[in-house]
C-alpha cells in the first residue's frame, strides 16, 4: 500500500528539519544537597544563585535560596520535603520567588506560591509580580486624605482609617481582633475596594469559617484569600505576607483602592524566627533575628497612597498583633506599634464586660486623624471625643459614691449612653450617613431621656425611620456636591426629624 500525499510531505519536511538541526551547548550550574531536615536544605555548588531565586530540586520541588555563603546555599523548601535526599540534584530557574497577580485572582482561595487551594480550577494569571519589591518612596506618594469606611462608628468617629495607611489591631487572644478586620471588608462592598485576606499560622478551620463568613455577606465577589495555615510550613507562613502584599500592589499600581489584612503577624515573626534558627543565623532578643524590626518594615512600607503621576491607587494594610495578658511593650509589638501610622487596641476586661468592639479608646490612636475623615464626620465627631474623654475623667470619682452636682450627673449619664451607642453586632456595619445621625443624636442630647436598655431599639427604629421620612438627609451627607458636609439646611432637617421622632417614639415593651 502506497502512503498518502500528506504522510510523504510530513516526513519529507521532518527529513528537512532534522538535517538543518545545529546542537548547542549551554552550561547549566548544578548542585548537590548537603543535608535536608525541618523544611531547610543547605547545597553545595550554585556560585551564581541570587538572593530569594527560586531553585529546583531533581523531584521537581522548589525552593529558596534564603542564605547566600561563601561555600553553600541555605534554601527554604516550599513544599513536602521528605522525599528530598542528601547529595540530590539542584539547579537555579533564572526566577526571582513570584506569585500571580490581577483580576484573575479576585474571589479565590490561593496558598502563598499564588497556587489555588479552593478547588476552582487553574488561575488564568497573565502577569506575576515578585513577592519581594520595593516599597514606594516619597515622592510617588501622597497624602492619605480619603477615609476607608470601616462601618465601626467607634474606629470611623475616633480613630478614622486612610486610604493608604496602616493601622494596627492589637490585643490578646479571643478579643474579636479578626472579626474587626472581617467586618471591615465586608463594608467594602460598594466602594470599589478589593480585599485580600493573609491568613498566617491559623487553624484550617477558622480560615474555612472565615471564608464561608465572606460568602455569606458577598464579600468574596472583591477579596482574595491566601492560606499558610497552621500545617503549613514555617517557610510558607513567612513568605505569605510578602506574596499577599504583591497581590495587593498590582491593584494600586493600576490605580485602584485595595485593602489587605495580615491575621496575624506575630505568627509570622514565629515562623520567621524558626527559619533563621534552624539556618543557624545569629539569635538576638527573645531569640528573635536581628532583622526582625526589618522583616515587618519592609513589608508594611509597602501599603501607601500613590501620587496622581502613579495613577492615584492605594494599598491600605491592617497588621494584626495578639498580646500576651494586654501587653503591649513586647518586643514585637513595640516594633509593629512604631512601623504603623496607629493601632486600635481592643482589651479583654472590656470585651469581657460586653463592650463589644471592645476599643481602648485611651491607647488606641489614629497618626492621620481628621485628614482622613468626612466633613460630616469631622463635625460631629470632635464633640464625641471631648465628651467620652470627660466620661472617663468623671467615672473614676463616681466610682467613690460622692454627692455629684447635676452638671456632673449628667455628663455621666450622656458618656453611659454613647458608650452603649458603640456597642455594635458583629457583622453589622454601618454606612456612613446612619454613623453621623446617630453621633449627632447621642452628642446633641437627643438620647438623653432614654432608658440606656432602649439605645439599640431607638438607634434602629430611629435610622429606619430617616430613611422612609428624610431620605434627602442622607443623600446629603454622602453627596460629593456638599463635599460630604453636614450642611446647616441638612442639620436643621436633622433636628427636626429628631424632635418629631422622639415626641411619637414608644419602647418596646
Amino acid at each position: 500500500m502506497m502512503p498518502s500525499g500528506n504522510a510523504m510531505d510530513y516526513a519529507a519536511g521532518l527529513l528537512e528539519q532534522l538535517q538543518g538541526w545545529q546542537p548547542t551547548i549551554r552550561s547549566v550550574e548544578v548542585g548537590r544537597v548537603l543535608e535536608v531536615g525541618d523544611g531547610i536544605a543547605r547545597v553545595s555548588g550554585l556560585p551564581s544563585v541570587r538572593a530569594s531565586e527560586l531553585v529546583e530540586f531533581a523531584n521537581g520541588v522548589l525552593g529558596i535560596a534564603f542564605n547566600l555563603e561563601t561555600d553553600q546555599v541555605g534554601v527554604i523548601i516550599m513544599g513536602d520535603y521528605t522525599d528530598i535526599r542528601e547529595g540530590m540534584e539542584v539547579r537555579g530557574t533564572d526566577r526571582i520567588a513570584s506569585v500571580p497577580v490581577g483580576m484573575a485572582l479576585v474571589g479565590r482561595v490561593v496558598n502563598a506560591l499564588g497556587q489555588p487551594v479552593d478547588g476552582r480550577g487553574p488561575i488564568l494569571a497573565t502577569e506575576y509580580y515578585n513577592v519581594e519589591r520595593v516599597a514606594p518612596g516619597v515622592i510617588e506618594r501622597k497624602d492619605v486624605d480619603t477615609p476607608l469606611q470601616t462601618g465601626i462608628i467607634a474606629i470611623d468617629a475616633m480613630f478614622p482609617i486612610g486610604r493608604g495607611q496602616r493601622e494596627l489591631i492589637i490585643g490578646d487572644r479571643q478579643t474579636g481582633k479578626t472579626a474587626l478586620a472581617i467586618d471591615t471588608i465586608i463594608n467594602q462592598k460598594g466602594q470599589n475596594v478589593f480585599c485580600i485576606y493573609v491568613a498566617i499560622g491559623q487553624k484550617e478551620a477558622q480560615i474555612a469559617a472565615v471564608r464561608a463568613t465572606l460568602e455569606r455577606y458577598g464579600a468574596m465577589d472583591y477579596t482574595t484569600i491566601v492560606v499558610a495555615s497552621a500545617s503549613d510550613s514555617a517557610a510558607l507562613q513567612y513568605i505569605s505576607p510578602y506574596a499577599g502584599a504583591a497581590m495587593g500592589e498590582w491593584f494600586m499600581e493600576n490605580g485602584k483602592d485595595a485593602l489587605i489584612v495580615y491575621d496575624d503577624l506575630s505568627k509570622h515573626a514565629w515562623a520567621y524566627r524558626q527559619v533563621s534558627l534552624l539556618m543557624r543565623r545569629p539569635p538576638g532578643r527573645e531569640a528573635y533575628p536581628g532583622d526582625v524590626f526589618y522583616l515587618h518594615s519592609r513589608l508594611l512600607e509597602r501599603a501607601a497612597q500613590l501620587s496622581d503621576k502613579r495613577g492615584g491607587g492605594s494599598l491600605t494594610a491592617l497588621p494584626i498583633i495578639e498580646t500576651l495578658l494586654g501587653d503591649v511593650s513586647a518586643y514585637i509589638p513595640t516594633n509593629v506599634i512604631s512601623i504603623t501610622d496607629g493601632q486600635i487596641f481592643l482589651e479583654t476586661e472590656l470585651f469581657n464586660a460586653g463592650q463589644r468592639p471592645a476599643i481602648n479608646v485611651g491607647i488606641s490612636v489614629s497618626r492621620v486623624g481628621g485628614d482622613a475623615q468626612r466633613r460630616s464626620m469631622k463635625k460631629v465627631a470632635g464633640r464625641m471625643k471631648l465628651e467620652l474623654s470627660q466620661f472617663r475623667a468623671l467615672a473614676a470619682f463616681a466610682q467613690f459614691g460622692a454627692d455629684l452636682d447635676k452638671a456632673t450627673q449628667a455628663q455621666l449619664d450622656r458618656g453611659m449612653r454613647l458608650t452603649e451607642l458603640l456597642k455594635q453586632p458583629q457583622y453589622n456595619p454601618y454606612p456612613l450617613e446612619d454613623e453621623v445621625v446617630l453621633i449627632y443624636a447621642a452628642t446633641r442630647g437627643y438620647m438623653d431621656n432614654l432608658q440606656i436598655s432602649d439605645i439599640k431599639n431607638w438607634a434602629a427604629d430611629f435610622i429606619r425611620y430617616v430613611r422612609a421620612n428624610y431620605p434627602q438627609i442622607g443623600q446629603s451627607i454622602t453627596s460629593p456636591s456638599t463635599k460630604f458636609d453636614l450642611t446647616d439646611e441638612t442639620e436643621k432637617l436633622l433636628q427636626k426629624a429628631l424632635t418629631d421622632f422622639n415626641a411619637t417614639w414608644q419602647p418596646r415593651s
